[in-house]
């Protein structure tokens, strides 16, 4: 058997997360650990190419632990390599939010130490996966739209060899998601017509600026910002909260996971870009399908304490008690 490997996903774009980076490799270095980069390009991006999670964790040497120095975007990277091994993620918090990052850059030594002695626990998350009508595909001239501000997009999804958790017609697409899955108009004048199966039943049809199925997890991002509820981490549940929906009933619904999500875009709708966990993944056309369920395997988040997702989130959205309810305490 080969020696330990870290797989380090870094957001190189932050100072910050390279002095951490460093960090990690040093306290690797002192334990004879392996580190493997994995996930990064050079400043020339235009010219590089990014892999998928499976090609990512091949390339990576199969690491027994993935860890991601950046903000949550970094972390929900790192989460989708660990999971094609089914191994756990530990994220250092050097961005503005953190609510999926565990760990502070003062207290890396003290987290590694813990992790590799056996004294963490892991908090396992529901993820997403999809099947499709077809696979996906990124139309040519894409990548030169969106390349302002950002790195190289990911290549669409690859089928997936096994087969998909639950039987559907269709194809398994090889991808996951910890967040999200976002169905959102490609073009600002058409809208986004999707008709919603819920359980293989069709349940009503959006006119809407996009459609987010959201995990547990993924209830905090964009699903929130759009007004939907938040929902504990513990549950087996899915939420489904249209965006800008042109109808009256333009609430959030949440189901459970297993009741699998079918997303049909309608004939005369304009074209739908899919987004895993916030990057774009595939373009639909009227007429195809998407179905999003649960992956076979959760991710498994490393915490170096007991998890208390409520306070967490009284912290990081700074919740406050109503005036007149603090005057009566």
């Amino acid at each position: 058997m080969g020696r330990e490997r870290i797989g380090l996903v870094t957001h190189t774009g932050r100072q910050a997360a390279v002095e951490a980076a460093d960090v990690v490799r040093r306290w690797a270095a002192a334990h004879d650990i392996e580190v493997s980069d994995t996930d990064v390009w050079g400043p020339d991006w235009a010219h590089c190419h990014r892999r998928n999670a499976v090609d990512e964790a091949r390339a990576a040497g199969h690491p027994a632990l993935v860890v991601t120095v950046g903000g949550d975007g970094t972390f929900l990277r790192g989460a989708r390599v660990a999971a094609e091994d089914g191994v756990p993620v530990l994220g250092i918090n050097v961005g503005r939010v953190g609510f999926l990052t565990e760990v502070e850059p003062t207290e890396i030594d003290a987290a590694l130490d813990a992790y590799f002695s056996g004294q963490v626990q892991l908090d396992e998350r529901l993820m997403l996966t999809l099947c499709a009508s077809r696979p996906l595909e990124i139309p040519e001239g894409m990548q030169d739209l969106l390349r302002y501000g950002r790195g190289p997009l990911l290549p669409p999804p690859p089928l997936r060899e096994s087969p998909a958790p639950i039987d559907r017609a269709g194809v398994a697409l090889d991808v996951t998601a910890l967040n999200d899955i976002v169905f959102e108009k490609l073009a600002r004048d058409r809208q986004a017509s999707l008709g919603v199966y819920l359980d293989e039943s069709l349940f009503t049809s959006y006119s809407a600026d996009a459609l987010v199925v959201a995990s547990p997890t993924g209830s905090t991002a964009y699903s929130f910002a759009a007004g939907g509820p938040v929902l504990s981490p513990r549950l087996r549940a899915l939420v489904l909260t249209p965006v800008a929906a042109h109808m009256v009933f333009n609430r959030s619904m949440v189901v459970a996971a297993d009741e699998a999500v079918s997303v049909r875009v309608l004939d005369h709708s304009g074209a739908v870009a899919v987004s895993v966990d916030g990057q774009l993944r595939g373009v639909l056309n009227p007429g195809d399908w998407v179905t999003v369920q649960p992956a076979a395997t959760p991710a498994k988040l490393v915490r170096l304490h007991s998890s208390h997702f409520y306070s967490r989130l009284r912290e990081k959205f700074s919740l406050a008690g109503a005036p007149a309810a603090i005057a009566d305490s």
